[in-house]
């Protein structure tokens, strides 16, 4: 049931958004040289590496870390690229992901291939067996801004929680978050 809900909602989410997302690839195509998108290695359901599109916030030289690890994440930025993160507007292009079954709408975020503590602790709870998300529990609980011992708990409480009802309250929190732009600190 939840692969229909995720395969419906990106399909519906990519119809009414097929015209803004069209407009904000030529904005960032625009404004910085490169690809609009971004395909990150990401890890996926039982540590599985695959891509993951976002659009580009990031200037071409950025190192391929997470941003908290980059000494001056602002430097790196695209003129939109803030924008696009405050927005999580960069976040679009991963119904691309929902649609492929890589990710699920609700679900552990998708660590980058080299967060090698996050990835061993989630498997240490048993979080690499979900479908990672394009939101999820500890995203609601903090972003950017949760540690990540804090992050796994929160992931491992999702998965020993996991309900239809959960995944609504989650989506509901998302948005309005993402509205309020709350801990997003890049």
């Amino acid at each position: 049931m939840k692969r229909a809900f995720d395969l419906f909602f990106a399909l519906c989410a990519a119809a009414i958004l097929l015209l803004p997302i069209g407009l904000i690839a030529l904005v960032v195509r625009w404004t910085s040289p490169g690809p609009a998108l971004y395909w990150s290695d990401r890890i996926g359901r039982d540590n599985r590496i695959f891509k993951m599109p976002k659009f580009r916030s990031m200037r071409l030289d950025t190192p391929a870390v997470a941003t908290h690890l980059l000494s001056d994440p602002d430097r790196y930025l695209t003129p939109v690229g803030s924008f696009l993160r405050k927005t999580s507007l960069d976040e679009l292009p991963q119904l691309w992901s929902i649609l492929k079954g890589d990710m699920s709408l609700v679900g552990p975020r998708p660590a980058l291939f080299n967060q090698d503590d996050l990835i061993a602790l989630r498997t240490e709870a048993g979080v690499h067996r979900l479908v990672p998300g394009l939101t999820g529990w500890a995203q609601i609980h903090g972003r950017d801004e949760l540690p990540i011992p804090e992050k796994v708990r929160l992931d491992a409480e999702y998965l020993q929680k996991k309900s239809l009802g959960l995944d609504l309250q989650i989506i509901f929190l998302t948005a309005w978050r993402v509205l309020r732009r709350d801990g997003v600190t890049h």
